[in-house]
């Protein structure tokens, strides 16, 4: 009889010990599926070859004789020659009237802040010894961005300000590509549309802090 008691006690801790066994897999699942579910809602669709713009500028690039693909880290030397060739612009135009105040208005919309933390690569307003429209930051990259927009304010002045505000944003993009090709992961996460002037400009500068590092730049600051 006491055997069989001991039985009857070994029997329903065994029960008892499959019971908890049965819920701590349940509740291991559910949390393994949470996690799962997590990454797949933060994983981005965002491909680099929707990001890196290619191939020869239509309205532009036969002009200048440059294409988006010299810029890249593949070729340092092209990179720095194609960046230094747009740059040429910035000392070689000056502007005046209209072309300058559209100027202030597209340029104060980007800036180089991956290499400077100035607000935009020019001064908006006459500060002190500098006016409206100067060069606010002095790295190649900004050089190129203010040769460009110049350029095109002169030679093709049909262009609107967002069309060249999203040419400028092409080449940033093509100067600084990991960390950009990270800010449209983190814009198609956040809703917002991609396209050059949302990622590029001044517009959601600092969406993608707190991403990973997404590599250096392209050409020397």
């Amino acid at each position: 009889m006491k055997e069989d008691i001991n039985y009857s006690v070994i029997y329903i801790l065994i029960l008892i010990a499959t019971g908890i066994m049965l819920v701590n897999e349940y509740l291991l699942l559910g949390i393994g599926a949470g996690i799962t579910g997590n990454v797949i809602a933060s994983t981005s669709s965002v491909s680099l070859s929707e990001v890196i713009p290619k191939g020869i500028p239509a309205v532009y690039g036969q002009e200048l004789g440059i294409s988006y693909d010299d810029v890249s880290s593949n070729n340092p030397t092209k990179a720095d020659q194609t960046i230094e060739k747009l740059g040429s612009y910035d000392n070689k135009i000056s502007l005046s009237g209209d072309k300058l105040q559209r100027y202030i208005d597209t340029a104060s919309q980007i800036s180089c802040e991956y290499c400077c933390g100035a607000p935009s690569i020019i001064f908006t307003k006459d500060t002190g010894q500098y006016k409206a429209g100067d060069a606010a930051c002095g790295c190649a990259h900004s050089f190129a961005m203010r040769g460009l927009a110049k350029y095109l304010l002169t030679n093709h002045p049909d262009m609107t300000n967002d069309q060249i505000l999203e040419e400028l944003g092409k080449w940033k993009t093509l100067f600084f590509p990991g960390i950009m090709i990270q800010k449209a992961q983190v814009l198609e996460q956040n809703g917002i549309e991609f396209n050059y002037i949302n990622l590029a400009s001044n517009k959601y500068r600092g969406i993608e802090k707190g991403a990973t590092n997404g590599g250096g730049m392209v050409g020397g600051c």
